[in-house]
């Protein structure tokens, strides 16, 4: 499949079924989502993969900050959605030349990537964050270190062939973009750059 081609018809899939990627089938791709940009080349992520029985203690872990009987079963029953969660932890360098914002900029990159290579082999994915993110349970269950952190879980399996995909359309980014036009020879110019540069807050 070609790039544009592949980014233009996948999406987020609500509902996988078997077959998901073997443990190794995901090592290989997650060894080409590896090379996505990534300053200083700190890999600061790792992956746990969740399958089979271990869902249902991880949906445990899930429903540990439940307060009432039906979120209790709602959270509980999520990680049955698909039958591979890889669960994405972010292992930040701390201390590090390279800022804690860029190191996590680096690691959805690399999701982006995985997600990307994922579609192309024929399996679905779906990011799905939320409040688990923040379960104690789920840390503890999961076994992070204190600089550790939860930034979601990439649900993979095949797309439900029952399920009709929506075309794709490109977004409006008009209004996201601007020109920056540098200000004219200093002698035709009400303030020169560096005038202006000092004026800032």
């Amino acid at each position: 499949m070609e790039l544009e081609a592949a980014i233009r018809t996948r999406r987020s899939a609500h509902r996988l079924i078997e077959p998901a990627p073997s443990d190794q089938e995901f090592t290989e791709l997650l060894g080409w989502a590896a090379t996505a940009p990534d300053h200083g080349h700190l890999r600061p992520w790792r992956w746990i993969l969740v399958r089979g029985d271990s869902r249902t203690a991880l949906g445990e872990a899930f429903a540990s900050d439940a307060t009432d009987a039906e979120a209790v079963r709602r959270e509980g029953r999520k990680p049955q959605r698909a039958p591979l969660l890889a669960t994405l932890v972010f292992a930040p360098r701390r201390n590090h030349r390279v800022p804690g914002w860029e190191q996590l900029a680096a690691s959805s990159a690399m999701v982006n990537s995985l997600m990307l290579l994922l579609h192309d082999r024929g399996f679905g994915s779906m990011w799905r964050t939320g409040s688990s993110v923040d379960s104690a349970g789920t840390r503890c269950l999961l076994e992070l270190a204190p600089h550790e952190r939860l930034i979601g879980w990439l649900y993979i399996g095949s797309p439900d062939p029952t399920r009709r995909s929506v075309p794709r359309s490109p977004v409006p980014v008009d209004n996201r973009i601007s020109l920056f036009t540098a200000p004219p020879d200093p002698a035709g110019a009400a303030r020169s750059p560096a005038e202006m540069i000092r004026s800032c807050p």
